[in-house]
């Protein structure tokens, strides 16, 4: 018998993420997932009279591909995986991480290759600007373990996160998708962090658990040349397997022009991958009620409520301010009272203070109100 937390995710995935209507095809794609989960699916899909196409992965293997990458090998790979996209309507990737740090002793010319060759000529160049896909984890004793949580609490935790009520969040997102719009200068203050930007004329984009699994920001982007100051994020982040805390960085007419933490030639490394690794693709800011701390998942950590990520790299089309880059590096700064507190200015105006929205139009999104019965 299925378990009805599967059977619940599973409708909000087809239904409310992906909207798949009879007739479409869906790629899934499942990385070292259950097969009951995948029959689940294929299942759900199957009901609403769409096209399931299944496609197993193991992150061992991925490994040792990556190891002995090559042009040639990336190359085809890219070439073979961007015709299978181009065939399905929409993409449902699922992923169970059962060792985050699995991929961290790939060389990082080998992993350019890859994301030069698969990473951004699949996903970012096709599938992300067309919008019909969604992401999401699989929980895992992995992944407990660095939320530091019992397998079974993270489990509930998970099931409850991803089937949170999204067209409530959706709503109480609106006013800030607005206010964004309407802004042209942020400001963000706090421990180690100073820093000026504008947003004027770049689209904001809510979302609602339509891409992403758990769910729960909105985001846009800076104008690539007018981020100036420091910020220190406090929330660690993976980036190719490796582990990176306390990052620093220091911007100059947009470009970072310092960047420390406790791999900092390696980070380097990353910024110095193209010009536009050294420039800002995506602000975004988070309001998920039910994630309040980080737990080394970008899935989770960016939509955490009281944080905001800024993300060097490459900018979605939905808002797009012209930074092209083979990396998009979610990095996340919490605001909340005990994480350190901080500040989030509009146009001078405060609107954020130690996570909390202190403006009457954004009230809604405080934890309290969403979760109220």
């Amino acid at each position: 018998m299925s378990d009805p937390r599967v059977v619940r995710l599973a409708e909000v995935l087809i239904h409310h993420s992906l909207k798949l209507k009879p007739g479409e095809s869906v790629l899934v794609e499942a990385t070292d997932a259950p097969e009951e989960v995948l029959a689940t699916l294929a299942g759900e899909i199957c009901r609403a009279d769409a096209l399931p196409i299944v496609a197993t992965r193991s992150q061992t293997v991925q490994r040792e591909l990556l190891l002995n990458a090559t042009e040639e090998l990336m190359r085809l790979t890219g070439e073979l995986e961007r015709q299978r996209m181009e065939q399905v309507d929409a993409y449902l990737g699922l992923r169970a991480a059962h060792n985050v740090a699995e991929l961290s002793d790939v060389p990082q010319e080998r992993m350019k290759l890859y994301t030069r060759h698969v990473l951004k000529p699949v996903h970012y160049d096709l599938r992300v600007p067309r919008g019909r896909w969604v992401v999401l984890r699989w929980p895992t004793a992995s992944m407990a373990q660095l939320a530091g949580m019992s397998t079974a609490a993270f489990e509930a935790f998970y099931f409850q996160v991803c089937c949170l009520d999204y067209g409530r969040l959706t709503e109480a997102m609106r006013p800030l998708e607005e206010l964004l719009n309407r802004t042209d200068q942020v400001r963000l203050a706090g421990p180690g962090t100073d820093l000026r930007f504008s947003i004027k004329g770049i689209p904001a984009i809510l979302c609602g658990g339509e891409l992403n699994i758990p769910d729960g920001e909105v985001f846009t982007a800076p104008v690539r040349d007018s981020v100036e100051g420091t910020i220190a994020f406090n929330a660690p982040t993976i980036y190719h397997g490796v582990t990176f805390d306390s990052i620093r960085l220091r911007f100059e007419g947009g470009r970072v022009t310092e960047a420390t933490g406790n791999h900092t030639a390696r980070l380097n490394e990353i910024l110095d991958t193209d010009e536009g690794a050294r420039y800002v693709g995506e602000f975004a800011i988070g309001v998920n009620p039910l994630i309040t701390r980080p737990m080394r998942d970008i899935l989770f950590d960016e939509k955490i409520a009281g944080s905001i990520h800024f993300t060097p790299g490459n900018a979605y089309d939905e808002a797009d301010n012209g930074n092209r880059s083979e990396v998009h590096w979610d990095m996340v700064l919490l605001q909340d009272a005990e994480h350190g507190g901080g500040e989030m200015w509009f146009d001078d105006r405060l609107v954020r203070q130690d996570g909390r929205f202190v403006v009457a139009e954004l009230a809604a999104l405080n934890p309290e109100a969403l979760l109220q019965a």
